[in-house]
């Protein structure tokens, strides 16, 4: 079987995953599409040198319509507070897009163990969930502008919507949770988008990456992620509401404990 399509065909089956996980437990795909693309994209001959960015930017990109979706379903539940904007937006788009830069310059195998340890991280923070302190007031301008540059950065180096690190940051600073995590998914799409015009225009002549590439997305991977995914997160969704979710929870943490660890060390 010819190598595009092989990837394509298991990109399906890892989005199915993805998108049933993600509506089951309510976490991002990017813990999980990282780590498998990273096993997955040597098959169409993408370099060592080079996996690694493009595994990052294939995963930011696969979050465009899943982050689209969560936003549209919040808005109409009135779960976005729109006027946060004003002082948060400029720091997603910068800090998103310097995100591809600053990844370029970081070697495959240095990045690869920083999101190691981020997905270590995520892991223990998924199963002994810390309580974040409510009822402070928000910050300056000029510090959400810092906070949200740092925040979509960071997002945008691991390939991920940034959720798990604004949503704490908004409820500590009063926000009700609803609002948090309606406010993330949108600045979570804005993210991606962001990240993958960064990652594209980064990798535009970035030599040797395989037929299907943009950049440093590769669009077999994506295609296939994306449209399992969007089928299969409404099914996640219904299961949630019968299966202990809690314990799955805990469960696949330890599951990405030790893939982190694989990650780390191997």
């Amino acid at each position: 079987m010819d190598s595009l399509l092989q990837v394509f065909l298991i990109c399906l089956v890892l989005g199915s995953v993805v998108g049933f996980l993600a509506g089951l437990l309510g976490i991002g795909g990017g813990l999980i599409i990282v780590p498998a693309l990273l096993y997955i994209l040597p098959s169409v001959g993408i370099s060592s040198t080079q996996i690694t960015h493009v595994a990052i930017a294939t995963s930011l990109a696969s979050i465009i319509l899943t982050s689209m979706s969560s936003a549209t379903a919040h808005h109409k539940r009135g779960n976005i507070p729109w006027e946060l904007f004003k002082p948060i937006f400029p720091g997603i788009v910068i800090g998103s897009l310097a995100s591809a830069f600053v990844s370029e310059q970081i070697a495959s195998d240095d990045l690869q163990q920083a999101f190691a340890i981020f997905v270590v991280l995520m892991a223990v923070q998924m199963a002994f969930p810390f309580k974040v302190k409510t009822g402070g007031s928000m910050p300056s301008f000029a510090v959400l502008l810092v906070i949200s540059t740092a925040i979509a950065l960071i997002a945008g180096l691991m390939g991920i919507g940034g959720g798990v690190l604004l949503v704490p940051f908004l409820s500590y600073c009063g926000l009700q949770m609803r609002q948090a995590v309606g406010f993330s998914s949108a600045t979570g799409m804005l993210i991606a988008v962001s990240g993958t015009i960064g990652y594209i225009i980064a990798g535009f002549d970035v030599p040797n990456l395989p037929e299907g590439s943009v950049g440093f997305i590769y669009l077999p991977a994506l295609i296939g992620i994306i449209i399992s995914s969007m089928l299969c997160a409404p099914f996640g969704v219904k299961a949630a509401s019968t299966w202990p979710t809690p314990v799955l929870k805990k469960i696949f943490a330890c599951l990405l404990v030790v893939v982190g660890l694989k990650l780390l060390f191997f």
